[in-house]
């Protein structure tokens, strides 16, 4: 026999000014393989057609859905139902600006951080559209494809104690992207411009290690090793320990 499932949903509007946040509760029943992102489209064409959520590609590819359940946060479309109690609630994730219901404006917070840690390839070469692609070895390219799945879905930042306390905190997906271009030998940031910019407790010496960051992260990133190498770089720095980088990001640490 099916479960009948009870969705426990915030509902606020920040737009309204007769809207007052709450928890609404939808009740529909449980289908075979029913995941979150479906349930909330049938909420939404049934009882609700005026609740707000993100979604994109249903695949876990877009990133879109990241929202709280049941206090974790995580993709709504990668959330079967039948993994869950029958009372299942659901939430906006904190860190970011709501916009109304489950929806949040992750996109603004994402391009303030990748403007703030200048994420793109800093080169003084002039550019030559005709060139031959720039070649990498097979292993640095393997390393740098890992940390660029990153889909930017907001879930570390949700699960971050530091970041949902402290604004100025870059956070695990700021950190993540420093260590691809940390890694990347095309880019010739050395490590003192390197410790200028994550070598605070604005960075990677402001993260408690609570690694709740990694705990919750849907592609499983090597959030862990990405932080214990940067640290481990940035306090060889700090020591006077490390070498001159010789025009690339690449560490060489004596």
């Amino acid at each position: 026999m099916a479960r009948e499932l009870t969705l426990r949903i915030f509902r606020y509007d920040p737009l309204n000014p007769e809207s007052k946040p709450c928890f609404v509760d939808y009740k529909m029943e449980e289908t075979p393989r029913l995941n979150l992102f479906v349930a909330l489209h049938r909420v939404r064409e049934k009882q609700a057609p005026d609740l707000q959520f993100d979604f994109v590609c249903r695949a876990g590819v877009c990133g879109s859905c990241g929202m709280m359940i049941n206090g974790r946060p995580t993709l709504a479309c990668r959330t079967l139902t039948a993994e869950l109690p029958e009372t299942i609630t659901l939430a906006p994730m904190p860190a970011f600006k709501l916009i109304g219901d489950l929806s949040v404006d992750t996109g603004t917070w994402f391009r303030g951080m990748s403007e703030r840690v200048e994420s793109w390839i800093h080169t003084q070469k002039e550019f030559d559209p005709k060139a031959e692609e720039q070649r990498m070895d097979d292993g640095t390219a393997q390393k740098i494809y890992e940390l660029e799945r990153c889909i930017e879905c907001g879930c570390c930042v949700a699960g971050c104690a530091t970041a949902n306390i402290r604004e100025d905190f870059l956070g695990a997906t700021a950190l993540n992207r420093i260590g691809r271009f940390m890694l990347d030998p095309r880019d010739e940031r050395d490590s003192e411009d390197w410790f200028e910019l994550v070598a605070t407790d604005e960075g990677v010496f402001g993260c408690m290690g609570l690694m709740g960051c990694d705990d919750v992260c849907p592609k499983e990133l090597p959030l862990l090793e990405v932080f214990a190498y940067m640290r481990r770089r940035m306090s060889q720095v700090a020591a006077g320990r490390a070498k001159a980088d010789a025009g690339t990001s690449q560490p060489v640490i004596t």
